[in-house]
C-alpha cells in the first residue's frame, strides 16, 4: 500500500527549528519510513500525542495513520517529546 505524508502545521514548526544537518537525516529517513509505516514503528501508550512513532537518532517522530495517509504530527528532540 502507498502512502502520503502529510505534515501538521505544528510539525512544520518543529522542522524550520532543526538543524539543517538534522534535517537532512530526518528527510532521507522519513521518506524510507513511509514506504511500511508500522514496521519500525512503536505504539504509543498515551493517545494524546499520536497512535504512533519513530525514532531517529534522537528525534521522535510522533504520527497517526488515516486511510492512506501518514499524518505527522510533531517532530522533536527526544528530551522534548513527551513534555
Amino acid at each position: 500500500m502507498k502512502y502520503r505524508l502529510v505534515y501538521t502545521k505544528r510539525a512544520l514548526g518543529d522542522i524550520e527549528k532543526l538543524d539543517i544537518v538534522v534535517k537532512k537525516q530526518i528527510g532521507s529517513k522519513i521518506l524510507l519510513l513511509a514506504k511500511n509505516p508500522l514496521k519500525n514503528a512503536k505504539k504509543l501508550i498515551d493517545f494524546r500525542l499520536g497512535q504512533y512513532r519513530w525514532r531517529i537518532g534522537n528525534h521522535r517522530i510522533i504520527f497517526d495513520i488515516e486511510e492512506s495517509n501518514i499524518v505527522v504530527l510533531r517532530i522533536r528532540h527526544r528530551k522534548e517529546i513527551y513534555k
